[in-house]
């Protein structure tokens, strides 16, 4: 085969230019077409059959008419070796290969977004979809603030990881805080890995995200009478009542501000024996039942009871989150919960303790907490206890069993001391904290 570089001067424009044509011959074929070049005749070099110094960008024209030359002679071999005969057709595609269309790569970011609307498509709920979105954000932050906003998936290696967790540390999030974020971003890692067959640019095996086990707030029996008898405005006594509510039920924010009057079912024959609220929690979709005690019961009889009305039927009178925890501060520091509690925090890797009052700690899931102690106190057996607080794992519930001081400082007693004919406690019974309410 034998290919010849050409000018068409019949074809000169009005700029005084002519095209280059290739004309390629095998077999007794004659393959002629343009190799989308133009010049003036005065920048060609006929024998050499390519550009002279004087045509612009001359260096890289010529470069691609080898190049041209080269792709017809190794189409041509290609052909042979297929035991195909070559034809004018089948030879052109070399010198106008079909555009070969690139896609391209999706952002991280992007693919981060796609994985929560599978999740969303999969029926997970609110709350859990909102957590990845913090997630999600936190991503697209340090990416924006280090220059890394059109990174993809394989790119994100363990190096650019630990910027990122670092980052978070920056940020002034919590040990947990940390480990939330980075829970989920492994989630999604794993999804893209598993689930998508996706490259990624990390071994998900030395991705560590381990949880710290934190001291949780809750409230003792003491604290709890404290709370009830305490003389309040009458501004902080709704807030007071729904979280006293929650320490009654173990229930959450998101639950007890949901409640309807379809939640009360009663046990008895007539409708007039015990009361359960029979629910499905907005957070896990698990459906508990839990029975109501003398306490729980009452507080809800005093809002039934009442003129008011709350929006959607409501219970209880719920504001939102974040006031309703300013008001339950409020409510906590003028019931004299003003003991010093711990506080451990983790800041560059330093330890920091500090001594902070207890009701500047206090918020609504101090009372799920409360409960979840105080039932174990009471003698609630942990696999009872998962139950009613709808926890899929067990493991989740014990933790709640290591916070139980008082059980370990009976256990020490007896171990050091011996038995004693009447165990101190700090607990409340229910008729102490029922006298109160009476009073």
């Amino acid at each position: 085969m034998k290919v010849l570089f050409e000018l068409r001067h019949d074809k000169q424009d009005k700029a005084g230019t002519v095209p280059v044509y290739v004309s390629a011959y095998f077999d007794g074929l004659r393959l002629r077409c343009s190799t989308k070049e133009r010049c003036e005749p005065r920048q060609w070099n006929e024998r050499e059959q390519e550009f002279r110094r004087s045509f612009p960008g001359y260096q890289a024209a010529n470069d691609g008419l080898e190049a041209l030359e080269r792709r017809l002679e190794d189409r041509y071999r290609e052909l042979r070796a297929m035991n195909v005969a070559p034809t004018v057709a089948l030879m052109r595609e070399a010198v106008n290969p079909a555009a070969v269309v690139v896609k391209e790569e999706p952002l991280l970011v992007v693919r981060f977004a796609a994985f929560r609307e599978v999740l969303h498509g999969r029926g997970y709920a609110f709350h859990t979809l909102r957590h990845y979105k913090t997630a999600e954000n936190h991503l697209t932050a340090f990416l924006a603030k280090t220059r890394r906003k059109a990174l993809v998936l394989a790119d994100y290696t363990l190096a650019v990881h630990d910027e990122f967790v670092g980052y978070l540390r920056a940020c002034g999030l919590s040990a947990n805080g940390v480990y939330t974020v980075l829970k989920d971003l492994k989630t999604f890692l794993r999804h893209a890995q598993d689930e998508r067959e996706l490259r990624l640019g990390l071994d998900l095996k030395r991705l560590e995200v381990r949880y710290t086990d934190q001291a949780k707030t809750y409230l003792t029996g003491a604290d709890l009478a404290a709370l009830v008898a305490a003389k309040l405005p009458a501004t902080l006594e709704p807030a007071r009542d729904v979280f006293l509510f929650c320490c009654y039920t173990g229930l959450r924010y998101s639950d007890v501000a949901a409640l309807h009057a379809g939640n009360v079912y009663a046990l008895g024959a007539n409708g007039d024996g015990d009361r359960v609220l029979r629910l499905v929690q907005t957070k896990t979709r698990a459906t508990v039942s839990i029975y109501l005690s003398r306490m729980a019961a009452e507080i809800l009889d005093r809002y039934a009871t009442a003129e008011r009305q709350f929006e959607g039927a409501r219970l209880l009178p719920v504001l939102a989150n974040q006031p309703l925890n300013r008001y339950l501060k409020k409510a906590a520091q003028l019931a004299g919960l003003t003991r010093k509690v711990e506080v451990i925090n983790s800041v560059g890797g330093q330890i920091t303790k500090t001594a902070v009052p207890l009701h500047e700690l206090v918020t609504m899931h101090t009372a799920r907490h409360t409960f979840a102690v105080q039932s174990l106190l009471r003698g609630m057996p942990v696999t009872v206890l998962q139950r009613v607080m709808g926890h899929a794992k067990i493991q989740n519930t014990m933790r709640y069993a290591q916070v139980v001081e008082e059980l370990q400082h009976q256990a020490m007693r007896a171990a050091w001391d011996g038995p004693t004919t009447a165990p101190t406690t700090t607990l409340a019974t229910d008729s102490a904290v029922c006298n109160v309410l009476a009073a």
